[in-house]
């Protein structure tokens, strides 16, 4: 195993399936990656992930979701399918959402990208969205 592909590995929560699982038509993938500045924040920002997690799939829209974490690059985030815009716009507003955004923004940073697709694969998920972070695409905070 070479040492980029032993700091890639990732630990991930089980996908979490939400009301709009399984609804036919395209979806919209959200590919997230917050890297804060110390490792002590990284318990916190697990319970904050995890809270986010359980929120999002009882939300109407929510396909489903995934929290990642890349221990040894210290960064954490998650892969979030949604039936539209709007949906994830929905969930990105929630009070609680802002709340821990806030709380958390100057303590690292946030890079995201999100992209419809036809089906969820995980597997590719995962490999586009980091390979379009390291391009540079997305969104930076």
């Amino acid at each position: 195993m070479s040492r980029d592909s032993l700091l890639d590995t990732r630990v991930r929560t089980s996908w979490k399936r939400g009301p709009a699982a399984g609804s036919a038509g395209p979806v919209l993938i959200s590919y997230t990656e917050f890297t804060p500045h110390t490792l002590r924040d990284l318990p916190a920002i697990y319970f904050a992930a995890e809270r986010l997690r359980r929120a999002c799939t009882g939300l109407a829209g929510a396909v489903g979701v995934t929290t990642y974490w890349q221990l040894l690059r210290g960064r954490a985030g998650s892969v979030s399918a949604w039936r539209d815009e709007a949906a994830l716009r929905s969930f990105v507003a929630l009070p609680f959402h802002v709340e821990i955004m806030r709380r958390y923004r100057s303590r690292g940073s946030l890079r995201a990208i999100s992209w419809e697709t036809d089906s969820i694969d995980l597997r590719a998920a995962f490999a586009e969205g980091q390979r379009a972070l390291d391009e540079g695409k997305g969104r930076q905070r």
